[in-house]
């Protein structure tokens, strides 16, 4: 067997449907779309969702509660992450997307979970009162950014 002898499997390829070719095709006069109606049409485009008038599936489901529009997603980071950088290294939220520990996307949050023994100066738009304790403590700075 050579590479230009390859090809699908026998029975593994279909010719297309050929519309419109007259009587002889099977396929001829209505072109396979019926008689009359809104998918015989020309122009005719299925709007997402739609089931032939019956109630879609979108309003047939009840609905429960509601989406606060105002609330405010944070990336969380924990000081155990914080505390393997070098001491008096300056952590911003860029830095931090830059080092692959978050995503970068939402705003920073930094929670007092683990134990930070080398001063940091951190920035971020909010901490827990127990990691603002911690680093401090640990005679780091604290800068929350709006």
């Amino acid at each position: 067997m050579k590479l230009n002898e390859l090809g699908p499997a026998r029975g593994a390829t279909k010719k297309p449907k050929r519309i419109g070719r007259g009587p002889g095709s099977g396929h001829g006069k209505t072109s396979t779309r019926g008689h009359k109606g809104h998918k015989a049409r020309s122009g005719f485009r299925n709007k997402l969702g739609f089931e032939g008038g019956q109630m879609p599936l979108v309003r047939r489901i009840p609905k429960r509660g509601f989406t606060n529009i105002f609330k405010v997603e944070y990336e969380i980071v924990n000081l155990e992450v914080l505390s393997k950088f070098e001491p008096n290294t300056e952590i911003t939220p860029e830095f931090l997307k830059e080092k692959g520990v978050v995503r970068g996307k939402r705003k920073l949050k930094i929670l007092g979970n683990g134990e930070i023994s080398i001063p940091l100066k951190v920035k971020a738009h909010k901490f827990s009162k127990s990691a603002r304790e911690k680093i401090l403590k640990a005679k780091g700075n604290v800068e929350q950014i709006s």
